[in-house]
């Protein structure tokens, strides 16, 4: 047998990143796919509640603990009116959606799904379209869903039935403007001329809100970083973030270089702040720019599919990927990234939250269920509040096709003052060795191992299904903590939490 690698980390309490914003574990549903119909809402489901959502989804969506959804878009915000979604629903038009090449029937909108949020727990970070449309309809909404009453459209949103305001805290200026495929795509200027004067006017409005600006629709597009500095030269003053989008897939079945793929979004996110820091340089401004990585997820086994489904269905099953466990490790990767950049991430979005690229899968009046990425999301999102640790980390590396120097112990932690819990968060990236973890947490006095939640597989491509789900953590991890010093064997290609607790 081989012998174990080894690695090191060091953990403590005076060593901090930065608090990590509770949205950073946000999601995402657009009208797309089945994300919202047979997805949140299906009214002639023996689980639908009064209102015609899910029940078993809310529960679901509870269970991760999601504190924050992006709605309704997407591609599909850029031709969306958003008048066509309140309302008498007898009464709304049925359009065409540009974006997916479906019929949208309105029968969800703005109303129906901030109720839903209620439901769930969750808040809205409601989107305006900047493509087809623009400042004017932008403040006519926030007016629509945030002011108190008195104005014509604070008082339609009473007619509707709503008589208190939503209070949206954070809206997203539009969606991939620099994308060719975006409907009334922009250059730089355009957008960044557009978006200020829509935060200006959405401001005026209610000036509590928060704004997050288009960045580049991913870090290959080729005005990506100028695209951002520009945008931001107009923006500045006006938001208080910036987003990024990126997925990743083993199109090439090379795992090695799969898991190493959050590498490149440590680079992304470090190459954005190092953007928007030049223009706060450039500005002389006191103001440091946030991010909002408001789209991450793994994207590729439904492409084929996609090309198949015929245009102008209703809710066609679209961007459902089955998530194997190779996706869950690579997931539970750049939940560490996020978590370790957060003193500049203040939010994130999965994309999505059902059905569409989503860790929650429904059948059309059947049993809702888990994909394989909904564990690491689940325990990210529940065990990661608090302050997020630097670690000092010493991993032996392997290097891949696209990248070098990786490490095979990827790895931070999440320390929970108030609670006195701290939470480990590590993959093992080696395909055959048990990785020999040894922490120095002197910093964290009696603290005691609760449990270490361990997520394997002997096949990488298995695939939780309505019927079977072989993927399924387990508490069975062997972690141990003695005198400051932890030591937990870490099954090769594993995802794992260790959770302590001040005795």
């Amino acid at each position: 047998m081989a012998d174990r690698l080894k690695a090191t980390i060091i953990a403590d309490q005076r060593y901090t990143i930065g608090e990590v914003d509770k949205r950073l574990y946000g999601s995402f549903v657009e009208h797309l796919g089945r994300a919202v119909y047979e997805g949140i809402y299906e009214p002639d489901h023996p689980e639908a509640d009064e209102d015609g959502f899910r029940k078993d989804v809310l529960a679901l969506v509870k269970e991760l603990d999601v504190p924050l959804v992006r709605y309704p878009g997407g591609n599909f915000v850029s031709g969306y009116n958003w008048e066509d979604g309140v309302g008498p629903v007898e009464d709304r038009p049925k359009r065409l959606d540009l974006a997916w090449h479906t019929l949208e029937p309105n029968l969800i909108g703005t109303n129906e799904f901030a109720h839903w949020a209620k439901k769930a727990g969750t808040e809205v970070n409601m989107a305006v379209n900047l493509g087809t449309r623009g400042s004017d309809a932008a403040r006519n909404l926030v007016e629509y869903c945030n002011h108190p009453g008195g104005t014509y459209y604070s008082d339609l949103r009473k007619s509707h039935g709503y008589a208190e305001p939503h209070k949206f805290k954070t809206w997203c200026l539009g969606n991939e403007m620099d994308g060719p495929w975006q409907m009334e795509a922009k250059t730089a200027e355009e957008y960044g001329r557009k978006a200020t004067e829509a935060a200006k006017l959405m401001k005026l409005v209610d000036p509590s809100i928060e704004l997050v600006a288009c960045g580049s629709s991913n870090r290959n597009m080729p005005t990506f970083a100028q695209w951002e500095a520009t945008v931001l030269e107009h923006t500045y003053d006006h938001v208080e973030y910036i987003s990024l989008h990126t997925y990743y897939g083993n199109r090439n079945n090379d795992l090695g270089n799969y898991l190493a793929r959050s590498l490149d979004m440590d680079d992304f996110i470090e190459s954005v702040v190092a953007t928007a820091d030049y223009v706060k340089a450039k500005k002389r401004s006191k103001k440091k720019m946030m991010l909002s990585f408001d789209e991450w997820n793994v994207w590729y086994h439904s492409n084929a599919s996609d090309l198949e489904i015929p245009h102008w269905g209703v809710a066609p099953p679209r961007l459902e990927d089955r998530y194997t466990f190779e996706d869950a490790l690579l997931v539970g990767s750049m939940l560490i990234s996020l978590m370790k950049h957060a003193d500049r991430v203040k939010i994130a979005c999965l994309a999505q939250l059902v059905n569409v690229i989503a860790p929650i899968m429904t059948e059309k009046g059947g049993k809702a269920w888990k994909q394989t990425i909904f564990y690491p999301y689940q325990h990210a999102s529940v065990y990661g509040r608090g302050q997020a640790l630097h670690l000092l980390v010493d991993s032996p590396k392997y290097d891949s096709k696209d990248f070098t120097d990786i490490p095979y112990l990827d790895t931070t932690a999440v320390w929970n003052e108030e609670n006195e819990e701290i939470t480990i968060f590590a993959v093992n990236r080696h395909q055959e060795q048990t990785l020999e973890l040894s922490g120095d947490i002197r910093s964290f006095e009696g603290y005691k191992v609760q449990e270490h939640i361990v997520l394997e597989n002997n096949d990488l491509k298995a695939v939780n299904t309505v019927n079977k789900t072989p993927v399924v953590p387990k508490n069975n991890g062997k972690a141990s903590a003695e005198n400051g010093t932890l030591s937990a064997p870490l099954s090769p290609l594993s995802w794992n939490v260790i959770r302590l607790k001040k005795a």
